[in-house]
């Protein structure tokens, strides 16, 4: 059974810095999606996701509720991300955008370049409908189907339960299908449903 975050945070404060580091194993995805969510770009998402951590572990002693930690973390990584958005934006513009991960089909590959084409665009054409999703919505879809985050996960990071979580990615799956569908964007073409999502 792994520790609670509670008593990793009781550890630190103790001087356990191993305990920081299994916060950081725990959180890391997460902080990584939510950096580059804001970011959009690798390198910087690395360097905030690493100064959010940096700021977390100095001010350990500000939070309130230990059993908190997630939102508070993702609170930190947030700012963070504006903070260091508006000091590198110019650098944020020069840097190559992060690839979607894409996942070319047997049958995409069997049919030739030209149907591999179609499929990233079809892809990118998902990646846009979920940019244009709610924040609220936004972010759980990208924690949970790009990341592959469980509900728990993203519920310990989000501060919601994971009945909260699955109710968000229905309403967001919803709203998906239907900006997919006035772009001829079947669901079975989502990039998680390749992955046997």
């Amino acid at each position: 059974m792994h520790p609670a975050d509670a008593d990793l945070i009781i550890e630190c404060l103790a001087g356990d810095t191993e305990a920081y580091g299994a916060l950081v194993k725990r959180y890391q995805s997460a902080v990584y999606a939510t950096a580059f969510y804001y970011a959009g770009r690798y390198g910087a998402a690395e360097d905030v996701a690493q100064e959010a951590f940096w700021s977390a572990y100095r001010n350990l002693r500000a939070l309130k509720d230990p059993n908190r930690f997630g939102p508070w973390l993702r609170g930190i990584t947030t700012r963070t991300a504006a903070n260091w958005l508006r000091k590198h934006i110019a650098r944020v513009h020069r840097e190559a955008q992060m690839p979607h991960r894409r996942l070319l089909s047997i049958e995409d590959a069997r049919r030739g370049p030209e149907a591999a084409l179609n499929a990233a665009e079809r892809q990118e054409q998902v990646h846009e409908a979920i940019d244009a999703l709610p924040d609220r919505y936004r972010l759980p879809v990208v924690l949970r189907y790009m990341q592959e985050l469980s509900y728990e996960e993203i519920a310990r990071f989000t501060g919601d339960t994971p009945e909260e979580i699955r109710a968000i990615l229905h309403r967001a799956m919803n709203q998906l299908r239907g900006m997919l569908a006035q772009r001829n964007v079947s669901e079975v073409e989502f990039p998680w449903r390749r992955a046997g999502k």
